[in-house]
C-alpha cells in the first residue's frame, strides 16, 4: 500500500486529505509543521509527500530544501497563499508540482499518482545503473591494476582515442566501459562492436548504416553504429580482425568525423569518441600488410595494455570472492567460503583463459559445492591446464 506524508498546519486540511487518501487505498501519516514532517521523513519511507507552504516554525519552502537534501521522494507543494513566484521557486528547489488551495481533488489524485510513477521509475533506473556498475566493476589491488586505473583517470576526461591491448579474457571491454563512465560523454551512448563477429561483407552496413534499397535485404533505412554512438563512445572490439576495406572506411570516418550510409550520398557528421581493442600485435599486423599503418596511428594515441591474470596472481582471492558472491546471490544460495589452501591452489593454476576462465570456475564451484570450497574441489572442478 503506497504511503503518503501530509505536512500542513491546518487540522481540517490534514483530516480531509487523510479521509480522501485512505479511501483511495493510501496509507497516510501527517505532521502539523515542517520540523515534524522532516522528522517523519527521516524515519520512514514515503512514496510521496504533500507539503503546505505557509506554516509556523518552518515554512514549506525551507522544509522542501531539507527534504531534497536527504530524500528522493517526490514532494507536491500545496498552498492557499501562493503566487506565481512562489510556485516557480518551489519547482526550482525540486518540488514535483504545485497545487493551489482550495484543492481540486481530481487533480491532486492524478498528480499524486504521476509523482509516484516518476519516483518509482527513477528508483528503478538508479537500481539498474547500480547493477550495471556492479557488473562492470574493476577489481584488483595489484600494481598492474593500479597503473591501469591511474591511466584511465588521466585519459577518461579527454577525447583522446585509446587502443586497449591484451590477451583474450583479460577484461579489455571493462577498461573501455570505465573510460566511458568517467568521461564527459558518460550520459551519451556506449556502442560496442565486435569486429570479429561481423562478416566482412556486412561490416560497412553495420558501422555506417544503409539506405532503403541499397542492397537486396535493405528493406528500410538503417542507422549504423557510428550514428547510434553520436555524442557518446563507440568501442571497436577486436579491430585487428577487421578487413582492409572496412579499415579504410573507418579511417575516413576518423579523419573527417563524417560517415556516409551504404547506398547514400549525403555526408552525416558524427561526434564520437573511438576506443578500440585487440588481442593481436598490431605493429606486426602492419608489417604483414594486414592492418593499415595510418589507421594504427589514428587509433593509438593512448595505448593501455591489460595484463594477463598470471601477472596479477595476488588479485585472484579478491576476484574469486567477488564472483562467488555474485553467483551465490543469483542462484539464491548461501555464500560459499573458500578455504585458504584452496585459494592458494587457485593462485598456482595456469589461467590461460584469464579473468573469463576464473569467472567460469567460480560459477562451476557455486553450482557443484556446498558450504565451503576445499583443495579437492579446486582439483576436481577447476580443470587446470598445466
Amino acid at each position: 500500500m503506497p504511503r503518503i506524508l501530509v505536512i500542513d498546519d491546518e487540522q481540517s486540511i490534514r483530516s480531509t486529505l487523510r479521509e480522501i487518501l485512505e479511501y483511495e487505498k493510501f496509507r497516510v501519516d501527517d505532521a502539523k509543521d515542517g520540523e515534524e514532517g522532516i522528522k517523519l521523513a527521516r524515519e520512514h519511507h514515503y512514496d510521496a509527500i504533500l507539503c503546505d507552504i505557509k506554516m509556523p516554525k518552518m515554512d514549506g519552502i525551507e522544509a522542501l530544501s531539507q527534504l531534497m537534501s536527504f530524500s528522493d521522494t517526490p514532494v507536491i507543494m500545496i498552498s492557499g497563499h501562493g503566487t506565481i513566484e512562489t510556485a516557480v521557486e518551489a519547482i526550482r528547489k525540486g518540488a514535483y508540482d504545485y497545487i493551489a488551495k482550495p484543492l481540486d481533488l481530481n487533480r491532486l489524485l492524478v498528480t499524486l499518482r504521476n509523482a509516484m510513477d516518476k519516483g518509482k521509475l527513477e528508483s528503478e533506473t538508479r537500481l539498474l545503473r547500480k547493477k550495471i556498475g556492479m557488473n562492470y566493476e574493476m577489481l584488483g589491488e595489484s600494481q598492474p591494476m593500479n597503473g591501469i586505473r591511474e591511466m584511465i583517470r588521466k585519459v577518461a576526461p579527454t577525447d583522446a582515442r585509446v587502443l586497449i591491448t591484451g590477451e583474450n579474457g583479460t577484461g579489455k571491454e571493462l577498461v573501455a566501459r570505465h573510460i566511458h563512465a568517467l568521461s564527459n560523454r558518460s550520459d551519451g551512448p556506449f556502442v560496442e562492436v565486435n569486429c570479429a563477429a561481423i562478416p566482412s561483407e556486412l561490416i560497412e552496413s553495420n558501422l555506417f548504416g544503409h539506405e532503403k534499397g541499397s542492397f537486396t535485404s535493405a528493406v528500410k533505412q538503417h542507422k549504423g553504429d557510428f550514428e547510434q554512438a553520436d555524442g557518446g563512445t563507440i568501442f571497436l572490439d577486436e579491430i585487428g580482425d577487421m578487413s582492409l576495406s572496412a579499415q579504410s572506411k573507418v579511417l575516413r570516418a576518423l579523419q573527417e568525423n563524417k560517415i556516409t550510409r551504404v547506398g547514400g550520398e549525403k555526408e552525416i557528421a558524427v561526434d564520437v569518441r573511438v576506443i578500440t581493442a585487440t588481442n593481436k600485435n598490431l605493429k606486426e599486423e602492419v608489417l604483414n600488410k594486414n592492418f593499415r599503418e595510418d589507421l594504427y596511428h589514428r587509433i593509438s594515441v593512448i595505448i593501455i595494455d591489460v595484463p594477463p591474470l598470471s601477472e596479477r596472481l595476488n588479485d585472484i582471492p579478491l576476484l574469486m570472492q567477488h564472483f562467488i558472491a555474485q553467483y551465490c546471490n543469483q542462484q539464491g544460495k548461501a555464500l560459499l567460503n573458500v578455504e585458504d589452501e584452496a585459494m592458494e591452489e587457485l593462485k598456482n593454476m595456469k589461467w590461460t583463459g584469464n579473468i573469463r576462465e576464473l569467472k567460469n570456475v567460480a560459477e562451476r564451484l557455486v553450482i557443484l559445492c556446498e558450504g565451503s570450497v576445499r583443495c579437492d574441489d579446486i582439483r576436481r572442478y577447476a580443470n587446470p591446464l598445466y
